[in-house]
């Protein structure tokens, strides 16, 4: 049996709201999902299992019927799927009495149920959010009815508001394979357990690669055999760029850097630049500037100025900022540390001084 597992789409989310690409990216999320709907139709997958928090927020009736009608189109896959704590089945929810495709089953109530699956011997085992927040364990607790069929848990959850998960506890729970959402960083506990992580990155802290898992399961003799694979597949990534600033350096030197490390790494790529090291005390990084280089999300300057601390205590003997650099310097702490504090402090001083 062949499986495709996600989670965490966000279907109606405009990551980096403030930036010109927000919208752009809103329309890679659903892209990137008609995506993998086709990868499922091109290679005859069994059943597609999407682990909660389909949607970002309560799914509007249009954006429920343009995903049904992605259903519709596959002509070999059942499709299993659960509400997580974004898209929780609310009151008014309109996951409610939707009349889903022939091959789609929703889980509606808050406590475990199943649903078996005869043409490919596999009983899902399943609950969706009815709220927000579930701070209640709902996985860990023995409910195989079968040890002859092939058994999922579908799971979204994994801290104190959204389902707490022990995962040793659910490992000797004898699933086939247990599919994880509500994590967005993908992760592979071992090959019948994994968090298939968000399948568009979705801010600028989900650096690395993005996608889904792809599983196949076999029989041998009595018992069951998972094979699992993470697919990246995401449009863009988010990377932290981290630029060593030397103190001849100025705007247009360090403008160039980050231009090169850009084109290296991949220009379609979301960058949140950090610039770190020493800088002359007579420059300051328009931050502003950098921005407009490129998809950078945002930039932190971390710099320090590159003071001659021997120059200074001599220039400032009789005052406050050479009684500091002697006080610091008599300290016993690494060098880094020593020079951070004469850095951090020098500049306040001066600052004070200036005023």
């Amino acid at each position: 049996m062949r499986f495709i597992h996600l989670a965490d789409v966000h279907l109606g989310m405009q990551p980096d709201i403030k930036r010109d690409w927000s919208q752009a990216r809103s329309k890679e999320i659903w892209k990137t999902f008609e995506n993998v709907i086709n990868q499922c139709e091109e290679e005859s997958v069994d059943l597609l299992l999407i682990a909660g928090d389909l949607f970002h927020k309560q799914p509007l009736l249009r954006e429920l019927k343009e995903v049904n009608y992605l259903f519709k189109r596959l002509t070999k896959t059942h499709v299993v799927m659960m509400a997580g704590n974004h898209d929780y089945i609310g009151q008014t929810s309109n996951y409610i009495n939707f009349p889903w495709a022939e091959n789609v089953h929703m889980f509606e109530q808050e406590e475990l149920a199943t649903y078996y699956i005869e043409e490919i011997n596999t009983r899902i085992y399943g609950l969706s959010y009815l709220t927000r927040d579930i701070a209640e364990a709902k996985y860990h607790q023995s409910v195989l009815l079968n040890p002859r069929e092939i058994s999922i848990l579908l799971a979204h959850g994994g801290d104190e508001k959204n389902i707490p998960i022990d995962r040793k506890t659910i490992v000797r729970l004898g699933y086939t394979y247990v599919a994880l959402g509500h994590i967005h960083k993908p992760t592979k506990f071992s090959n019948q357990m994994a968090y298939a992580g968000s399948l568009e990155p979705l801010d600028k802290t989900e650096t690395g690669e993005h996608g889904y898992i792809q599983g196949d399961i076999s029989r041998y003799g009595d018992e069951f055999h998972t094979d699992i694979t993470f697919i990246p597949c995401s449009t863009r990534q988010y990377i932290s760029l981290v630029i060593e600033v030397q103190p001849q350096m100025t705007q247009l030197e360090v403008m160039d850097m980050i231009c090169e490390q850009i084109r290296s790494r991949g220009m379609n790529h979301i960058y949140s630049i950090v610039l770190e090291g020493a800088r002359d005390v007579d420059v300051s990084f328009d931050v502003d500037e950098i921005v407009t280089l490129g998809y950078i999300v945002d930039v932190e300057d971390f710099t320090i100025p590159d003071y001659d601390f021997d120059e200074l205590r001599i220039e400032n003997r009789n005052n406050i900022i050479g009684m500091y650099i002697d006080k610091i310097r008599s300290l016993e702490y690494d060098d880094e540390v020593i020079d951070k504090a004469l850095y951090l402090g020098v500049k306040a001083l001066m600052k004070q001084n200036q005023r």
